[in-house]
């Protein structure tokens, strides 16, 4: 299998036989250089025994690398029917180990993909990566079994990820990630990779699901609630935003969103009347 993958043609010279080009619409940057799929893909942990789900494959730079990689199966969602053409031949050389489902990733349902878990590792459209981010960490949080996700991002998106309270970047996204999983960039990666040439530098960020994090959350929807409304309105004091006794959490009431930490965002929505969200 490895053979047919490797000596398919050059992504780019798939792309001008088939017409492709990367549309706007769907947020698509295309990667070609081999070395850098390949490296995102050897990030994956335990690829080998482990079913990859890839969002956004366009012309299959980096499915063809999950796959030379060891993949055990990867299944590709791709909205783009455009692609088609060349990701049937990526599927005619995969033997088996690669399914392309055509269609929205915000609403395509994935069920029993592996009941020994499945990886998510993704080049991802830059209009909907935050969206899809959150809606992985609550089907993390609800049980799901998400083993890891290697994802490229804006670099301002990745260290939104990773930031820490305090941090200029800290907001929602750190607080939901942090509360269930595990995260770190991995590398980061210059606009010049990419076709077409985004104006922002991108980076790889890894996130391992963290279990004795995910059993601390009694529940998600309040939690995720809770963080839109003050983090909606960052720049306000907390008790301008909802009217409860503050103090009761260790709190003044003047604080700001960006001031609390996760831990403490937790504690808050195990108690607060959820009618005040």
């Amino acid at each position: 299998m490895k053979d047919k993958i490797k000596n398919l043609p050059p992504v780019s010279e798939m792309m001008r036989e088939s017409g492709l080009e990367p549309k706007k619409q769907f947020g698509q940057n295309f990667l070609f250089d081999l070395n850098l799929t390949g490296r995102i893909a050897r990030s994956v942990p335990d690829i080998e025994n482990t079913t990859v789900i890839e969002v956004g494959p366009g012309p299959g730079g980096l499915t063809r690398a999950l796959l030379m990689a060891g993949a055990k199966k990867v299944i590709a969602i791709e909205k783009d029917k455009t692609t088609e053409p060349i990701l049937s031949k990526i599927i005619d050389a995969s033997n088996g180990k690669l399914e392309v489902i055509f269609g929205d990733a915000l609403k395509v349902k994935l069920d029993n993909i592996d009941k020994n878990g499945y990886a998510i590792c993704s080049n991802l459209p830059y209009n909907v990566g935050t969206e899809l981010l959150i809606q992985w960490l609550k089907k993390i949080a609800n049980g799901e079994p998400i083993k890891s996700l290697t994802l490229m991002f804006q670099r301002e998106v990745a260290m939104r990820i990773i930031a820490n309270v305090g941090d200029e970047q800290y907001g929602r996204l750190a607080v939901l990630a942090n509360l269930i999983a595990d995260t770190k960039i991995l590398f980061d990666v210059p606009n010049t990779a990419f076709v077409p040439r985004p104006r922002v530098q991108s980076a790889v960020v890894q996130i391992i699901p963290n279990k004795n994090k995910i059993l601390a959350i009694k529940d998600i929807k309040k939690l995720e609630k809770l963080t839109a409304k003050l983090f909606g309105q960052r720049r306000k004091m907390i008790r301008s935003i909802i009217k409860t006794d503050w103090e009761k959490y260790g709190l003044s009431g003047t604080e700001r969103a960006e001031e609390i930490s996760p831990k403490k965002f937790l504690e808050i929505a195990d108690h607060i009347d959820v009618n005040l969200l």
